[in-house]
């Protein structure tokens, strides 16, 4: 499968950073910027040629079959959204049971510019204890991979602005919808 995901991304011109989340089993990770729907297809094509199941958390209302046998063949976690208390604990309780996890989220929470961050992941990373990857996808130079590894500090605006400076460099299909780093 593996060489099977980076022949394909090959034939669309992509390559993946050589840089590997090696010794690491458990990680939130970030993914940036989140301008199109073609991120999802790329980002998990770049997962399976890295051999990593990214998992993602989904609206349960979208597991009905055949989709949610789809889903959940993709990585796909069927959540309620009703509170953000219940979606961490549940995010958290998924790094319990797992003993490797790497949960995928896109903070901007839209496809959209946004400036204000969804901070979810943040939560769950310091709940489960586990540490943030900083995951880009550069549609200019048509490469993405895994940045850099980061331990929260606490300080949740201090933070995210780090990683919004680390991923602004890099250019989303729609460059005017990408993170700015304000």
């Amino acid at each position: 499968m593996k060489k099977m995901a980076r022949g394909i991304l090959r034939i669309f011109g992509w390559k993946i950073d050589a840089h590997s989340p090696e010794g690491v089993d458990k990680c939130v990770v970030v993914m940036g910027p989140h301008t199109s729907n073609w991120d999802f297809v790329i980002g998990r094509l770049a997962f399976v040629a890295f051999g990593i199941k990214g998992s993602y958390l989904i609206k349960k209302e979208l597991f009905f079959f055949p989709l949610g046998w789809v889903l959940k063949k993709m990585g796909g976690i069927p959540v309620g959204r009703g509170g953000k208390r219940n979606l961490t604990e549940t995010a958290v309780s998924y790094f319990e049971n797992n003993k490797r996890m790497f949960m995928v989220f896109t903070p901007e929470g839209t496809r959209s510019y946004s400036p204000n961050w969804k901070k979810g992941f943040y939560y769950i990373s310091e709940n489960a204890n586990v540490p943030i990857y900083i995951g880009y996808m550069d549609y200019e130079k048509k490469v993405g991979g895994f940045h850099s590894l980061f331990e929260p500090t606490g300080d949740i605006e201090k933070d995210i602005q780090y990683i919004k400076n680390i991923l602004k460099k890099y250019k989303g299909r729609f460059p005017e919808n990408g993170i700015d780093g304000n």
